[in-house]
């Protein structure tokens, strides 16, 4: 019994020291944990929650290079879990909350004086999220992934309709955080004072499970 114990906590100790490097290769439990890596298996049914990282903003920029676009300081996506398998392998989440927030939104695109909101179409969305820490959002069957952004212009309100394939960000056990990069959303409607493309970036730390770090597997 001694022995199994020093080698239970010798393998606690292990994911430990992983943490700070990135999602964990080797099995170590469930995909998502709780606490730590290898830490206690998030349940199946539980609602993940992530605000943007601490001194960090959601761009919608015009280009993957550029700045000219929209900004918002206040964001928060929320899924539920449906699947969490033994590590290594892939978990499955129902995002079933993308929101941000109209108040923290500018824009800096001539003609525009304001955002009066950005909405995110055709929820749930279903999310995959593999050891190796890829994060893979997908809409339903037949839909896409679609946002909806409503410009406060000199000639009155625009609305503006982006949509997607589908997104693909990167967790990181190091702070608990998913990152999308350059995103690409692509017009589908609109006036000629909504840019033709639209690339989404943002980082959303920590994700936690009813006020618990998640970590990946």
């Amino acid at each position: 019994m001694r022995t199994r114990t020093l080698l239970a906590l010798a393998g606690t100790a292990a994911a430990l020291a992983l943490t700070a490097a990135g999602p964990a290769s080797a099995d170590a439990g469930a995909v998502l944990t709780t606490g730590s890596a290898g830490g206690t298996a998030a349940a199946v049914g539980d609602t993940l929650t992530a605000p943007l990282a601490s001194g960090t903003t959601a761009t919608f920029y015009s280009s993957a290079t550029g700045t000219s676009g929209v900004t918002c300081t206040t964001s928060q996506f929320t899924a539920q879990l449906t699947g969490n398998p033994a590590a290594p392998g892939t978990a499955t989440e129902s995002v079933t909350a993308h929101t941000f927030g109209s108040s923290s939104c500018t824009s800096n695109v001539t003609g525009v004086l304001g955002v009066n909101g950005i909405t995110i179409n055709n929820l749930p969305y279903s999310a995959t999220i593999t050891s190796a820490g890829t994060l893979t959002v997908s809409p339903p069957s037949g839909s896409v992934i679609q946002a909806t952004v409503q410009l406060r212009t000199l000639l009155g309100s625009v609305t503006c309709v982006y949509q997607a394939p589908g997104l693909t960000g990167k967790a990181d056990n190091a702070d608990s955080s998913i990152t999308f990069t350059n995103q690409q959303f692509t017009k589908s409607s609109g006036s000629s004072l909504c840019f033709a493309n639209g690339f989404f970036t943002a980082k959303y730390a920590p994700v936690t499970d009813a006020g618990a770090r998640v970590y990946v597997n």
